[in-house]
């Protein structure tokens, strides 16, 4: 359990850290809050030989509302979303999410940033950014641009996210009617299935994590919709890549995946 050797560099800024990236190239990974990337390390999962801490970066942690939108710094911590008076008041869905992931330390010290980045197909994040059709902001040597939600995550711990990329922020829309509902697993709190639906005038949108090894918008669940969960039958419609493993085969998933699905639209 103990990592390869590495250097160690502290990022004061982002145009220091994209900068130090493109020197180091393969060799580089970013570090924010480290619950992922430190544990693959240990185990020698992963093993760069630099590592760019982007932590300490200013304006990088920030909770700001920008008229219908609120913008959320990508080393805010899960706990900083819990606590955030303006998430709770328009963006209740993503407090709601962070408060049941992992447990108090992994709350404390887990980034937004870093779980989207890393893209872990268990991870809860994704369902909501997808269900809030949220944008991902990312900065890197050719300037700065913004990735829906739906074109971000591109399979198993795979995003669009280019090699000298960072994402600095997520732009969310103000959310009245959002619900996120997970089956988890006991020992990580990771999600087996994770869904999220929001509900703008009749339509629905719903995000789902833990199915496939790419989370997905259920658009076959948003088409049926017409005021009944009954569309939660569509969960998994046109999705070829489920999952299994020693939590849930891909039969159990695809249940589940409904039972999860008639709950977030109930809920």
């Amino acid at each position: 359990m103990i990592p390869a050797k590495f250097d160690y560099i502290k990022a004061s800024s982002v145009s220091e850290a994209i900068g130090l990236l493109d020197k180091h190239g393969d060799e580089a990974k970013l570090l924010s809050g480290g619950h992922s990337l430190i544990p693959a390390m240990k185990l020698r999962l992963s093993r760069p030989e630099v590592l760019i801490d982007i932590s300490g970066i200013s304006g990088m942690n920030s909770i700001t509302e920008d008229g219908d939108e609120i913008v959320v710094g990508a080393n805010c911590t899960h706990a900083d979303i819990v606590n955030s008076d303006l998430i709770n008041s328009d963006l209740n869905i993503l407090a709601s999410t962070a408060k049941h992931i992992g447990d108090i330390q992994v709350r404390n010290r887990g980034t937004i940033g870093g779980s989207l980045a890393h893209a872990d197909p268990a991870a809860d994040y994704p369902a909501v950014v997808l269900a809030c059709d949220a944008k991902i902001e990312v900065e890197g040597k050719g300037g700065t641009r913004s990735i829906p939600a739906t074109e971000f995550f591109l399979g198993i711990f795979t995003t669009a996210l280019t090699e000298d990329e960072i994402i600095t922020a997520i732009r969310f829309p103000k959310v009245a009617n959002g619900n996120y509902q997970k089956f988890f697993q006991s020992a990580s709190r990771f999600a087996v299935v994770g869904v999220a639906a929001v509900k703008e005038g009749d339509s629905v949108k719903v995000g789902v994590t833990g199915v496939s090894g790419t989370p997905y918008r259920a658009t076959a669940v948003e088409e049926a919709y017409s005021g009944s969960s009954d569309a939660a039958d569509h969960a998994v419609e046109g999705i070829d890549d489920l999952m299994s493993d020693h939590f849930a085969d891909e039969e159990y998933r695809a249940h589940l995946a409904k039972v999860m699905v008639k709950k977030a639209l109930e809920a």
